[in-house]
């Protein structure tokens, strides 16, 4: 019953949150087009569909994904784990949080594989270029970036050191990276960095990086819990630019060696 409860509030606030936009669309569709709205039956079916499937997943964040994070965060940074004792520790040492890292790099990679705006930019990707962008080619580079950019950021917060250092010298890179990178996949690896952020990535990288701020002797999870996210948007962008240049660069290097052949 409590449930219930619980997912009865949840239905009437994804109902509020949902209704600006069907008013927005019905209102266009009606006053500035003046045209009737095409298969109305089925839009109001897919429409309770939309509702319903946002409550359940917003209740299952609520349920199981945030504290999942966090328990998995308290568990790998509790000082009887990290340092085989349940001692008071006053500074931590971000050399014995190997695990942390290695768990926050995979959580990043299965979780970016599972996104759903990645797959739909993927699946768009292949479908424009004519099969020359693949799809897991694309997904797994993108896989890659998130994996590295959430295990760095936990070594930021393990340490305490400050978030602009990183997002500065990370866009740094970007800018150097887009000026060398083949033009046509410029703006598809910026797009890579935005949709990794969406439904399954971010409950879970949110809760890691609040659980482990919260568990790490000295630090404090309003200023250091947030940050992951940014990690997790700016490294798939490097990720692809790196791997468009690398490519770029073997092709080159192909064409040149069947030039030389053929001159021979």
């Amino acid at each position: 019953m409590e449930f219930m409860y619980d997912f009865g509030k949840i239905l009437l606030a994804t109902c509020r949150d949902v209704l600006p936009i069907i008013l927005l669309i019905t209102g266009f569709q009606l006053l500035v087009l003046r045209q009737p709205i095409p298969h109305l039956r089925r839009l109001l079916v897919g429409g309770v569909y939309v509702v319903i499937g946002l409550a359940l997943f917003l209740a299952g964040l609520e349920k199981a994904l945030f504290p999942l994070g966090k328990i998995m965060a308290d568990q790998l940074s509790d000082p009887a784990f990290i340092y085989g004792a349940a001692e008071i520790v006053s500074e931590a040492d971000w050399k014995a949080y190997g695990w942390v890292y290695l768990f926050a790099a995979m959580i990043g990679f299965a979780t970016t594989i599972a996104e759903p705006s990645l797959i739909a930019v993927a699946y768009k990707a292949n479908e424009v270029s004519a099969g020359t962008i693949s799809q897991w080619g694309l997904r797994i580079t993108v896989a890659i970036g998130v994996a590295f950019g959430i295990s760095l950021g936990t070594f930021r917060i393990v340490t305490g050191t400050p978030l602009y250092l990183y997002i500065l010298v990370g866009y740094m890179i970007v800018i150097v990276q887009t000026l060398f990178a083949p033009k046509s996949i410029i703006a598809l690896a910026y797009d890579s960095g935005g949709v990794t952020t969406s439904t399954v990535t971010v409950p879970l990288v949110a809760a890691l990086g609040l659980g482990l701020s919260a568990t790490v002797p000295g630090r404090n999870p309003a200023l250091d819990g947030f940050g992951l996210i940014a990690f997790a948007s700016l490294f798939p962008i490097i990720a692809v630019l790196g791997y468009a240049q690398l490519m770029n660069w073997k092709t080159k290097r192909s064409t040149k060696i069947m030039e030389k052949r053929n001159a021979l």
